[in-house]
């Protein structure tokens, strides 16, 4: 992670799809959020249901844990992929929604199934171009998915 002072209290930016796949192979229990920040997250540091406005026991965000069932196959895919699950957000979130990678306590589940997070700790921001190398990499497979927005 490089150093970069300013960006709503996060000092680091992830800057390739390969150094986001090094930290998930060194470390268990990442996570992704996408959203204006932990600045903005942990000033209220809980998600709402967006059917029923109920509030959740904690801050929604993606697991980059890599589940067995994955094997062998490449863990730069596996990252690219759970980055671009998310990667329409910006695009309907008035563009300011940015990814950021954390640590946390799982306190639950939200609606989506999505882990539910306490006792969070900012890591680091998720450049731009990880975003790109991600789509370049979900490109290059064989069958064909997209992001998970609904329409």
């Amino acid at each position: 992670m490089h150093e970069n002072q300013g960006q709503a209290g996060m000092a680091t930016t992830i800057r390739s799809l390969d150094e986001l796949t090094e930290l998930i192979a060194k470390r268990r229990h990442l996570y992704l959020r996408w959203s204006l920040g932990p600045q903005t997250d942990l000033s209220a540091p809980t998600s709402r249901d967006g059917l029923t406005g109920v509030e959740l026991p904690g801050l929604s965000a993606n697991p980059l844990d890599v589940e067995d069932w994955w094997g062998e196959r490449s863990l730069r895919t596996w990252a690219a992929r759970r980055l671009y699950d998310y990667s329409h957000l910006p695009h309907i979130r008035d563009g300011q929604v940015r990814p950021w990678l954390l640590s946390g306590t799982e306190t639950g589940r939200g609606p989506d199934n999505e882990p539910l997070l306490t006792d969070v700790r900012p890591l680091g921001w998720v450049d731009e171009q990880v975003i790109a190398q991600a789509e370049e990499e979900v490109a290059r497979q064989k069958g064909s998915w997209g992001p998970l927005a609904r329409h």
